[in-house]
């Protein structure tokens, strides 16, 4: 019988063990070399980085450049166009002053918001027979009783106000504590009757200087005001002496409920100002939108917002605009701040609109703000 060292399976069980170790090793140090020099990995731009980078610091034009390089959305996957708006906020913000003026130029000529944003005695005398925005084919007379409701001119000119701040609904606003930033504002629009109450106020502030009114929530929430009123007006005292402004000539169904809102506010002796968006400023904004790829059954109120907030306003920020389901770092958030009621699917183009305002900002245009403030 022959003899066996029992010693040599355990070397055999040390080598594969060791050979185990080896290979897992490797795998470790390979892996963490594709975690720090990575495409992806913000290490590459940012190896010495001690704060927010300067505007015009080489690795920031780079960044800028690598969003204002994708011209179609389709162009890139969603998490790659996050990742890049996500590089993006290692640095600061300025407003490229030539950039903006020249699009400020650009819209003057095709919206003009200081002359027609709201419907005026000068720009709609009494007897005009006023064409609505989709309703091409009705006519609404401008009569003495409603040419009275209308203010003799805009009330604002161009480049008023220093810092604007146009406020979106989006979920992204949840748990952004931009409250102080917003209210730091010195004009500050906001859409559609949002919430504003101390539950909020952290993250939306409560400073409000023009509201809108979707005639559809008058319809719903309060009966087209045909009978108790007090809680429509109740609600508009939450954001104090704003102004309202609303769609009345966007088509026919809109008209009567949106007048009726003058009328409440005179009833209960408010001094809110009620303004009506004139229906022509409107088609030349969808138009204008259109030619930059925003394909939608209708331009969002927060696009329409924007819009005028850059003829009227030196610097504009937004808070709330985000169209995606997921925040740049790939976390699910609700569809508003306050609730998670989706619209209806293929009314807005809302990825095309905050695609563009990206490029914007990108381009020293506008600021948009999607992370945690830290203002004042």
């Amino acid at each position: 019988m022959g003899y066996t060292d029992p010693s040599s399976s355990r070397d055999l069980l040390g080598n594969r063990t060791l050979f185990f170790i080896f290979i897992c090793a490797f795998a470790v140090v390979t892996l963490l070399q594709q975690i720090l020099y990575g495409r992806n990995y913000l290490k590459r731009y940012f190896e010495f980085y001690e704060g927010p980078l300067e505007y015009n610091s080489t690795k920031c034009l780079e960044l800028r450049q690598d969003i204002i390089a994708v011209k179609v959305l389709s162009m890139v996957k969603q998490t790659e166009l996050f990742e890049r708006w996500k590089n993006l906020q290692m640095c600061k913000w300025e407003m490229n002053v030539t950039e903006a003026n020249l699009f400020k130029s650009t819209l003057s000529r095709c919206c003009n918001a200081p002359a027609f944003l709201f419907t005026t005695q000068k720009n709609t005398p009494l007897g005009t027979k006023l064409k609505y925005e989709v309703d091409t084919s009705g006519i609404f007379h401008i009569n003495q009783e409603i040419f009275k409701m209308f203010p003799k001119d805009m009330p604002y000119h161009r480049s008023q106000f220093k810092k604007c701040a146009v406020v979106g609904n989006g979920g992204i606003l949840k748990n952004s504590r931009c409250g102080r930033e917003i209210d730091s504002a010195d004009f500050v629009f906001r859409c559609n009757l949002p919430p504003i109450s101390e539950k909020y106020f952290t993250d939306v502030g409560v400073k409000t200087d023009v509201v809108t009114v979707n005639p559809s929530i008058i319809t719903e929430r309060f009966h087209k005001l045909e009978k108790w009123r007090k809680p429509f007006y109740d609600v508009l005292q939450v954001y104090e002496n704003a102004s309202v402004l609303l769609p009345a000539f966007y088509n026919t169904r809109n008209t009567d409920v949106s007048i009726r809102v003058k009328y409440v506010l005179d009833d209960f002796e408010s001094q809110q100002a009620v303004y009506y968006f004139h229906p022509q400023y409107l088609i030349n904004v969808s138009r204008y939108w259109l030619g930059q790829g925003v394909r939608a059954k209708r331009v969002s109120t927060g696009l329409i917002l924007v819009t005028a907030a850059l003829e009227l306003c030196e610097e504009v920020h937004l808070f709330g605009f985000w169209a995606f389901p997921m925040n740049p770092s790939g976390i699910f958030i609700t569809h508003h701040y306050y609730d998670n009621v989706k619209p209806r699917p293929g009314f807005h183009a809302m990825p095309s609109e905050i695609f563009n305002f990206l490029h914007m900002h990108s381009k020293g245009i506008l600021r948009v703000h999607t992370g945690t403030c830290s203002c004042c």
